[in-house]
């Protein structure tokens, strides 16, 4: 490691809902840099206004925010190498896209969007690079004052990065090691619109310098840039200083085959996105992790073992746990591929492990929510403590819980009438007693005076547990049936037995 102080950054466009990759990258930068005692920086790349989404900026600070890794700096929280949106960074770009030209490693390219679109259906696979670009109308095939005439005259045009001939350039990638380009192969890639706002080749390079970026990791897909952006830090002077890279592997598809994309996840009915996302401009609506009840903790521990483990079977991580063991050299250079299932393992698991304190205002709003209207916290929680280990997402607690809180309003009715009779009901209406004189009402005495009063009835106590947990919770579900009638209390329990057995007998 360098004697640099580490500066990492995540660098997303504000076009739409956050990947549950684009988490999982903004995660490895938040845990190298906690890691090593740096700084997380979060950097808008709005560069592309014909893409830019009102209200995408907020969504992806929101998401950083329900996660729990936020930016050291940011364009909300500020820091000393602002601004954080390139779009308030434009009057730095041209300088450096104007030196390249200068010094002959970019030039002026004259060609209207329909003159390309003529090349790319004349000429298969048309790339603008080596092979046409003497061809085409640009500083490189036009004479100097031919190019000045167009300057002067304001015409349209872009700067592209001249690409030199017959060479490889190689960086050391900290996941994928040696990596090398033939730049024959790569073509002259735009570096400064014609409106005058950068493209992402050059702003990330321009701005992870001025932001003294140390390292970056960043998706699989942007490593056929690399050639590009290791040339001009080559070019503009600053290979000295260039930020160690590190191309984190993909997020697949369930079957492995090809990148996990919004379109998989509406097919197989599962979410990719961190929290809801709504375009305003189609009106369509795609569903988040969070709002499917998944907890932030869960989520960031799912996303950190796609792709990475820490070398042993430890498979749930608190967030502390995950700085402390992370290291680059354990994320896989293969894909990793999304299981539903398995996140809702991890989702299971975090619910259980959390103490009811943590789940009460979720589980409390998820209730209210649904009408039920929570008076008495202290009983909320130790209806958490009852019913969790039997939720997998948030909204579980409703169907595990909300018979705590009201009377069941149905009963599974086909599942006693089969074995339904008179001495069954004659039990019920004594056992009744047996709860009103019961001193210590505990689960221990409770079932041992059950199983008495069964002896004495001549009934197996194994043919009355069922109808009993259906009388108080109206299914076959919930914690022990003891421990539920005993946090209901006597009153309610009594309740809920004469309430049934009117309907038990009627079935």
């Amino acid at each position: 490691m360098s004697d640099k102080k580490v500066r990492v950054r995540f660098a997303p466009s504000p076009t739409g809902g956050l990947h549950l990759g684009g988490v999982r990258t903004a995660l490895f930068n938040y845990l190298f840099a906690k890691k090593n005692g740096g700084d997380f920086v979060l950097r808008i790349e709005d560069t592309d206004q014909s893409r830019y989404v009102e209200g995408a900026e907020q969504y992806i600070l929101d998401c950083l925010n329900w996660c729990g890794i936020t930016p050291d700096e940011s364009p909300v929280v500020g820091g000393p190498y602002a601004p954080y949106r390139q779009s308030e960074r434009k009057c730095l770009y041209r300088e450096y896209a104007e030196k390249l030209v200068r010094e002959g490693h970019a030039y002026y390219a004259f060609d209207t969007t329909e003159e390309l679109e003529q090349n790319r259906r004349e000429i298969p696979n048309f790339q603008y690079g080596q092979a046409y670009r003497d061809g085409l109308r640009n500083s490189l095939s036009l004479k100097e004052h031919e190019v000045d005439q167009l300057l002067d005259a304001h015409t349209p045009h872009v700067i592209r990065i001249k690409m030199p001939a017959d060479e490889r350039v190689s960086f050391n990638d900290m996941i994928r090691g040696h990596v090398s380009f033939e730049t024959n192969q790569v073509d002259d890639k735009v570096l400064l619109k014609a409106d005058g706002m950068p493209t992402y080749h050059l702003a990330v390079v321009v701005d992870d310098y001025l932001m003294k970026i140390t390292h970056a990791f960043r998706g699989e897909e942007w490593l056929p840039s690399a050639p590009v952006h290791l040339l001009l830090w080559e070019y503009l002077g600053w290979k000295a200083d260039m930020p160690q890279w590190a191309h984190l592997p993909l997020i697949l598809k369930p079957d492995g085959h090809g990148k996990l994309s919004k379109r998989d996840g509406a097919r197989l009915g599962f979410p990719v996105y961190a929290m809801n996302w709504f375009d305003a401009k189609t009106g369509e609506l795609t569903p988040g992790f969070r709002e499917l009840g998944f907890l932030p903790e869960a989520f960031l521990n799912l996303l950190a073992m796609l792709g990475w483990n820490d070398g042993t079977d430890q498979e749930i991580f608190t967030l502390d746990e995950l700085v402390e063991k992370f290291s680059i050299d354990r994320v896989s250079k293969a894909g990793a591929k999304f299981d539903f299932e398995k996140a809702k393992w991890f989702n299971a698991e975090w619910i259980k492990r959390l103490k009811a304190e943590s789940l009460k205002p979720k589980v409390k709003a998820i209730l209210e929510d649904k009408g039920i209207v929570v008076t008495n916290d202290d009983y909320l929680l130790q209806v958490i403590d009852k019913v969790k280990d039997r939720c997998v997402l948030l909204p579980d607690f409703y169907h595990q819980a909300a018979y705590f809180f009201e009377q069941p309003k149905e009963y599974d009715v086909n599942s006693v009438k089969p074995k339904w009779t008179d001495a069954k009901t004659d039990f019920f209406n004594a056992f009744i007693n047996t709860v009103n004189t019961t001193e210590t009402f505990e689960p221990v005495e409770l079932e041992t005076a059950f199983k008495a009063l069964a002896e004495e009835k001549g009934i197996k106590a194994g043919e009355l547990m069922l109808p009993f947990r259906i009388m108080l919770v109206g299914g076959k579900f919930g914690p022990h049936v003891f421990d539920i009638a005993v946090l209901l209390g006597k009153e309610e329990t009594v309740k809920r037995i004469e309430k049934a057995l009117v309907v038990f007998d009627e079935a």
